[in-house]
């Protein structure tokens, strides 16, 4: 089996164009921090989840998602909006009926 060598001047190109990209992705977290997405692992993560409560979470329309193929998609602005909808006032009880 046969690898290929990139050249000293090729892979200073591919570290300019990933340095770009970088700087492109940490900029627009700045300016627009809600459209970051994360993808069903990072989702369970954050949220401290099964997978099959993600999808009831979805199959009852609890959170928006995007779904490209077999992989799905949570906006930040879509996990803090499903959080504030469900949010329970300090004080305030909720029946279970």
């Amino acid at each position: 089996m046969s690898f290929y060598r990139f050249s000293e001047e090729e892979v200073k190109e591919i570290l300019g164009r990933l340095d770009k990209i970088s700087l492109e992705l940490k900029q627009r977290q700045r300016t627009q921090p809600d459209e970051i997405w994360y993808d069903n692992q990072e989702f369970l993560n954050i949220m401290n989840v099964s997978k099959r409560t993600a999808g009831y979470w979805r199959t009852e329309k609890m959170i928006a998602y995007s779904q490209v193929g077999n992989k799905i998609y949570y906006r930040l602005a879509d996990i803090l909006d499903m959080l504030h909808k469900h949010k329970v006032q300090a004080g305030s009880s909720k029946s279970t009926t």
